[in-house]
């Protein structure tokens, strides 16, 4: 009788604990996002960000890192939260001369070589175009973003953001060739908790207008001194 009484309180006491020994549903989703244009053919590099109605969320920007590599900026394209620093260390061993003219974010990085003594904070929400002020065929871009709910397209178009809290969101896209502004591209999405959503963006391109690498000002003595690799500099 002892026995079967024990054993009794002992299914009793796991049938009330099972709800806390079970896994918990997810509080928060996610959404994959399909960008392609208007062949279908998938369009990499792609920002994708939701944006709410409610209250802006909290921002935890880490500090993100663009290269001087061969150079071109690595990588070309980069999305930030607002308030996040990037460092523009040059790994090669010639000069290069960072800036940008962009309202969003001002900046200028004297000839150096190395990593500057210290990073560049993007403050605002926006597009900040990079150059060097030596290789004009260097163009990179920083997109700065008052939400921290983005991820950029892979080679296949296909992005996904995840830990999205559930509510309703409107999906937007942006690229730097991208015909029209990210406003327009706005499509209503709406997250729920454990499953994740579902939009798919058709997007046209300007084509890439790239000049060739080449020694600036060549023939000049400004070229044999900027492009002259520098003795103790990065292989």
């Amino acid at each position: 009788m002892t026995g079967w009484l024990t054993r009794l309180g002992l299914a009793a006491i796991i049938a009330l604990l099972a709800p806390a020994l079970s896994p918990a549903p997810s509080a928060s989703g996610g959404l994959a996002a399909i960008v392609q244009d208007d062949r279908g053919k998938p369009i990499a590099d792609v920002i994708v960000s939701l944006t709410s109605p409610g209250p802006a969320p909290g921002l935890h920007p880490t500090p993100a890192v663009i290269d001087q590599q061969n150079k071109e900026f690595v990588p070309q394209i980069l999305a930030v939260p607002v308030g996040t620093s990037v460092a523009f260390p040059n790994r090669d061993n010639i000069r290069h001369h960072v800036y940008s003219f962009s309202p969003a974010k001002r900046f200028e990085l004297p000839l150096y070589i190395g990593t500057p003594a210290a990073p560049v904070v993007f403050d605002k929400p926006g597009v900040v175009v990079l150059g060097c002020n030596i290789h004009d065929w260097m163009v990179g871009y920083v997109y700065v973003l008052a939400t921290p709910y983005f991820a950029k397209t892979a080679e296949d178009g296909k992005a996904h953001l995840a830990d999205v809290p559930p509510g309703a969101y409107e999906a937007r896209v942006w690229h730097p060739r991208m015909k029209g502004e990210p406003e327009k591209t706005g499509k209503p999405v709406t997250i729920a908790a454990g499953d994740p959503g579902q939009v798919t963006f058709v997007v046209a391109l300007k084509p890439e207008r790239r000049g060739p690498q080449r020694p600036p000002y060549e023939g000049s003595s400004q070229s044999q001194v900027h492009d002259r690799p520098v003795k103790g500099g990065p292989s």
